[in-house]
């Protein structure tokens, strides 16, 4: 029997509606700036898509020349809702989506499910969002690919540099990093902090802290591997909440980042 992750956040984070969500996501990656670059890794925020989705659109409008030789995707992403030891697998076959289902890559499952800090937790996906809002945007830039999607709790930099390391692959296999960047400060507070943290992963500098980063775990993680793996940042845009849809009382940042060779 199939077992399905069923969407969590349609119609909250994103709509529900297919032909809404393809029209929305489409219009998102138009607007975006496409650079010179050959991402191997982007982190990409997180938020509901009127919030954070021009920011994530300027993530994947970047993948435009390697696209058509990705067929793979690593997704980490902070656990929200559940505490978790370690990496969680979500213990099902399919994520079901508005676009259309995505299979899990089970090769890359197995090569990862010796490791100790690697676990099985249905309760930590099944109304995760840090996960799933990025689908979309993989569905409409990559079409058919496979996905390894981790949720990720307390757990040391190496231990997810470990876990990246196994499933590094080569162009096939795209990394996404899911984050936000910190949470209810005021507006110009909000972009001196955000600065700060995003100019530390420009220079591969960790530890990122949690307050600055709420997907500071697989960031700092990122670091040591993109270290290993002599990647290289560019950093694709910064905003906050402020910027897009919100006030500027208290307001969440982020960034969009490419590592490539």
């Amino acid at each position: 029997m199939t077992m399905i992750r069923s969407p969590a956040v349609a119609g909250l984070f994103y709509p529900a509606d297919a032909w809404q969500l393809k029209q929305d996501v489409r219009h998102l990656l138009a607007k975006a700036s496409v650079h010179d670059l050959k991402p191997k890794v982007l982190i990409v925020p997180h938020a509901g898509y009127i919030y954070s989705g021009a920011v994530a659109a300027a993530a994947y409008a970047n993948l435009s020349a390697v696209a058509t030789d990705i067929y793979r995707v690593v997704l980490l992403g902070p656990a929200h809702r559940i505490a978790v030891r370690g990496l969680a697998l979500p213990g099902v076959d399919v994520f079901d989506m508005p676009l259309g289902s995505v299979k899990l890559d089970m090769d890359l499952v197995n090569a990862i499910t010796h490791l100790p800090q690697v676990t099985v937790n249905k309760e930590a996906h099944a109304l995760e969002h840090s996960l799933e809002v990025q689908l979309p945007f993989l569905q409409s830039v990559l079409g058919e690919f496979s996905l390894l999607p981790l949720a990720v709790g307390m757990a040391a930099a190496e231990e997810v540099a470990e876990v990246l390391n196994c499933v590094w692959g080569g162009q096939e296999t795209l990394i996404v990093i899911s984050s936000d960047l910190s949470h209810y400060l005021p507006y110009a507070t909000a972009q001196r902090v955000d600065s700060e943290t995003v100019q530390s992963i420009l220079q591969l500098r960790h530890p990122i802290e949690h307050e600055r980063a709420c997907g500071s775990i697989p960031i700092n993680g990122l670091i040591m591997a993109a270290q290993k793996h002599h990647l290289t940042p560019h950093l694709l845009d910064l905003r906050n909440s402020g910027d897009t849809a919100g006030s500027w009382d208290q307001v969440v940042g982020y960034a969009a980042i490419a590592f490539g060779e």
